[in-house]
């Protein structure tokens, strides 16, 4: 199974920042579109955002549209999720897992490959 393991939540104030890290280490992330997700304890799995292995195009879902940023690092074999201007809102465990398309297109959250570990992210108000 191809997995990710994903790194660097933490606790921060509203307005904060953080960045995540999503590295494998057993293929490389450039040949595969790559998502971030976040879930809440009883609530539905979100599809935070997504890259491209094709033409690297994203998908943001408008909860983060312009406060997150999803980016590729070849040469770290790792795919970071820029979190500007957090909320409490985005309180969740985040995950990245590999997506079964070329594209990040309508519906990419739901073909998705096996998730790894998550990492907590706590936005205090």
């Amino acid at each position: 199974d191809v997995q990710l393991q994903a790194s660097g939540g933490g606790l921060v104030q509203a307005g904060g920042s953080l960045r995540l890290s999503c590295a494998a280490s057993e293929f490389t992330v450039r040949d595969y579109s790559i998502g971030w997700f976040r879930q809440v304890p009883g609530k539905e799995r979100l599809g935070v955002s997504c890259i491209s292995t094709n033409d690297g195009s994203t998908y943001y879902d408008q909860s983060v549209r312009g406060r997150f940023a999803i980016s590729r690092d070849n040469a770290e074999n790792t795919v970071y999720l820029q979190m500007n201007s957090l909320k409490p809102e985005d309180t969740a465990v985040y995950y990245c897992a590999t997506i079964l398309r070329p594209r990040c297109t309508t519906g990419w959250g739901r073909d998705s490959g096996p998730w790894g570990q998550g990492t907590e992210v706590t936005v205090s108000s």
